[in-house]
């Protein structure tokens, strides 16, 4: 809320390490450093806890009403240039010391990242603990498992969004990461993990997300709080339209990725990604950060982007790199139109690519008395100025749904208002 600090989802709804000594040349991350870092890591843990139990409920961009159970794979190169370790139970995975690898697009912004470097500036939630590194530091090695940074960089044409980037192999949530550092990066910059285990959800919901998946989060600062509850439907319009961009590009068949409103994404009828904004009002600015969960290849426990490709026989396979650098291409040029002339001139557009044109739902509505809910069906029309649905009743009288937030689908306990 304006003139306070605290942190709302949009929508309708220990010490640093020291600093490295300098030197004449740039030092280099072996694979033997980072085993070391490992093994140190490793030592403290109780070695009975390294044998823990590895089956977790598993939770990743699907249907909020079945939970899965899968069994942990072993943490293969933790980094590209990382020694295999032992897995460890996920209560465990807080202990263990994350790896940041910060770059930039432009000279500037590499000389920001070994700024930030220098004065240990990053930090993580709940006093994990970081290790960052510069991409110059790094013996990047070519694995299809972990994000490339120079793939990303080459195909992202943007001025502001995603030039600066943090990546990690693993993180507990790339959204605390752009939250907790929002003063201190870059607008636009983007935090990357191959793996999270403590991703955010709407209603503070947790979920880990495997390897294969697409999670990053990214930055946005915003002076008019009218627009500001609908920067999430351009997120999300802005994914299915990058990803629309990369099958004409590619010559492969088209995904029809669809909203499901406020914030999923759903493809052939199944949820394989979501949206998450938050905000806090500091010196009469919004400052936004959005998350983005995909299922690229993680193909279990529903189906990924990829796997469908498979089904329709496409012998390409589309890659994180690009589907994230057309993401930010699209969305720089919608978040613009955003700012200075309001959603209307993408609603069209959006409509088109949403799940709810004329669909009839049942929504709740209290009597004069406040004590009895009246259920009646509405036909949905699009969205009100202020983001939430607008629908029509049989008898031709329009009206706003509001979500009445005791339930994990907005579409069950809808509470008409009317307009007038």
């Amino acid at each position: 809320m304006p003139g306070g600090d605290d942190e709302a989802t949009l929508g309708p709804q220990p010490p640093s390490p020291p600093s490295p000594t300098r030197r004449r040349t740039p030092s280099v991350l072996t694979s033997s450093k980072v085993g070391d870092l490992e093994s140190k890591c490793i030592s403290t843990i109780p070695q009975f806890m390294l044998f823990d139990s590895l089956r977790t409920s598993f939770y990743c961009f699907f249907s909020l009403q079945h939970t899965f159970s899968f069994t942990r794979p072993f943490h293969k190169n933790i980094f590209s240039l990382s020694a295999s370790i032992l897995p460890v139970s996920a209560t465990m995975e807080s202990q263990l010391p994350c790896v940041l690898v910060l770059s930039g697009k432009s000279e500037t912004e590499k000389e920001l990242a070994k700024s930030l470097k220098e004065n240990s500036s990053l930090k993580l939630a709940d006093d994990v603990k970081l290790r960052t590194f510069l991409q110059s530091e790094i013996e990047m090695q070519s694995e299809n498992n972990e994000f490339n940074i120079d793939t990303y960089m080459d195909s992202l044409t943007t001025t502001s969004f995603g030039r600066f980037l943090l990546s990690s192999p693993r993180l507990p949530s790339t959204q605390d990461v752009v939250s907790l550092n929002f003063c201190e990066i870059p607008i636009g910059s983007m935090c990357i993990a191959d793996v999270q285990f403590k991703g955010r959800g709407r209603s503070q919901n947790v979920w880990e997300s495997p390897k294969g998946s697409l999670l990053f989060s990214f930055t946005m600062q915003m002076e008019d709080g009218r627009v500001v509850p609908l920067v999430q439907y351009v997120v999300c319009l802005a994914m299915t339209e990058a990803i629309k961009d990369l099958a004409l590009k590619n010559g492969i068949p088209p995904l029809d990725v669809r909203i499901k409103w406020p914030n999923d994404l759903y493809l052939d009828g199944i949820k394989v990604g979501g949206i998450l904004c938050t905000s806090k009002y500091r010196s009469k600015k919004f400052h936004v950060s959005a998350g983005v969960g995909l299922n690229v290849n993680n193909d279990k426990p529903t189906t990924s982007l990829n796997a469908v490709l498979r089904k329709l026989n496409s012998g390409y396979q589309l890659q994180r790199e690009e589907i994230t650098s057309a993401f930010f291409n699209k969305f720089e040029h919608f978040f613009h139109i955003l700012i200075n002339q309001g959603f209307q001139p993408l609603e069209e557009l959006y409509c088109k690519t949403w799940l709810h044109s004329g669909q009839r739902i049942i929504v709740q509505e209290q009597n004069e008395n406040q004590d009895l809910s009246i259920e009646s069906v509405v036909t949905i029309q699009g969205l009100t100025s202020s983001g939430y649905l607008m629908a029509i009743t049989d008898n031709g009288e329009i009206c706003e749904l509001h979500p009445d937030g005791n339930s994990f689908d907005f579409f069950k306990g809808l509470v008409r208002r009317k307009l007038n």
